[in-house]
């Protein structure tokens, strides 16, 4: 039923919760999946000298995040048998890093966890997921711890 899923992993616990959702869908249907992490190259909106040493260091640690995160998805889901792809990604928001890399990549189904914030904190921090299921035209599949 779908030949393709993408899993975007942020290397929290839910995310991994869904990469454990991806592994049983891509065995039951022999899906390949693409598991991605997606980096904002641009966080930082001040001007200056400490701009550039400081962007440097974020670029660093983003990318550090991003390898360990994809390592995990991909031991786990390896170690199911399941065939699948890597990316770190850029773009200035992950929700459209998420739809660009959908149709990049010819996926047919998002496997994604939620992190289920309310309040103050959704408004600051938003809703990746609430946002691909908005702009989303295929079928999302939302994991929550």
């Amino acid at each position: 039923m779908f030949k393709h899923i993408l899993v975007p992993v942020d290397g929290s616990p839910t995310s991994m919760l869904a990469v454990t959702k991806a592994v049983g869908l891509a065995t039951a249907f022999g899906s390949t999946v693409t598991a991605i992490y997606v980096i904002d190259p641009y966080p930082f909106t001040g001007v200056g000298a400490d701009f550039a040493y400081g962007q440097a260091q974020y670029i660093s640690a983003a990318t550090a995040e991003a390898n360990d995160a994809i390592k995990a998805a991909r031991e786990q889901l390896e170690a199911a048998g399941v065939v699948v792809q890597t990316q770190i990604v850029e773009s200035h928001t992950p929700w459209r890093g998420i739809l660009d890399t959908v149709t990049a990549v010819g996926a047919d189904l998002v496997v994604m966890g939620s992190h289920g914030r309310r309040g103050l904190e959704k408004i600051v921090l938003g809703s990746v997921a609430q946002r691909v299921l908005q702009h989303a035209h295929l079928p999302v599949l939302v994991v929550r711890d």
